[in-house]
């Protein structure tokens, strides 16, 4: 099998007559037909995807839908966390509880009994502009579910409140690794996924002008930046990408045997 990153294309020599690209590899190599592959390509990278994105339809047909924050905001108010996410979040990944409480995150289950992980998301003034919710069945999809119109960008944003001169302000690929760092000892935010690093993320990051921009508390507390990337193409692509925004940016290397930080809190910083 060889792969082409700069076209992200595939070919295998021994079953295929020429390259694929990645929802044609899902569709062949999982039996998936189109709309099913564009969907577990998502629910693998956490992309939120409007049913428009499969099936095309007239923009005035299908108006935008804003986050109902006044919806959801009382789950948080008295976070509970369900047998199955006290498991995930305190047997399998260890975050320190204080971690999980101060992250306001809550738990349920839908219809069926599916477990749920319900992840608020904050601006950095303590409003709730989105929501992710976790599937906490290994293997299940979808894997996220995200409410009509929720804005998940950077996580974690409140903590900026708490920076002072010269601190070190950590990134992170995903809540997990966020919490992880948080617990052991260092303030984070993440970025949910090296797929969406949108434009608005990239402007809350490097525009100068705005107050509350990762670049202006560079500026204004001597902030540094710093990020273990994922041990795999994607995170180095996106240590990449976010470096361009923040050049001061230090790049920490994970051994070779840890995917991730959330990984390596788990097996060597608390074993």
């Amino acid at each position: 099998m060889s792969f082409k990153v700069s076209k992200n294309t595939c070919r295998c020599f021994v079953c295929m007559t020429q390259s694929i690209g990645p929802i044609d590899l899902v569709m062949k190599y999982l039996n998936k037909d189109f709309r099913e592959a564009c969907r577990w390509l998502a629910d693998e990278n956490n992309i939120i995807l409007q049913s428009s994105a499969i099936t095309p339809q007239p923009s005035d047909l299908t108006p935008q839908t804003s986050f109902d924050a006044s919806r959801y905001a009382r789950f948080f108010e008295r976070p509970w966390l369900n047998e199955e996410a006290r498991r995930f979040l305190f047997d399998e990944r260890r975050l320190d509880p204080r971690v999980v409480r101060w992250c306001r995150l809550t738990s349920w289950k839908d219809k069926q009994g599916v477990p749920w992980l319900q992840i608020p998301y904050y601006d950095r003034e303590g409003k709730l502009v989105g929501i992710q919710n976790r599937n906490l069945v290994k293997g299940a999809l979808p894997r996220f579910r995200f409410p009509q119109g929720a804005q998940c960008g950077i996580y974690n944003l409140p903590v900026l409140n708490l920076l002072k001169s010269g601190d070190e302000l950590w990134i992170t690929e995903g809540c997990s690794d966020c919490w992880a760092m948080l617990s052991a000892g260092h303030k984070a935010i993440a970025i949910p996924s090296a797929t969406l690093l949108t434009q608005d993320v990239r402007s809350k990051m490097a525009d100068g002008g705005s107050h509350s921009s990762l670049f202006t508390l560079h500026d204004s507390l001597g902030i540094t930046f710093h990020m273990y990337p994922d041990n795999d193409a994607p995170g180095e692509r996106l240590f990449l990408q976010l470096k361009e925004l923040l050049p001061d940016l230090v790049h920490h290397q994970l051994p070779p045997s840890y995917k991730d930080f959330g990984e390596y809190f788990v097996r060597k910083l608390r074993s």
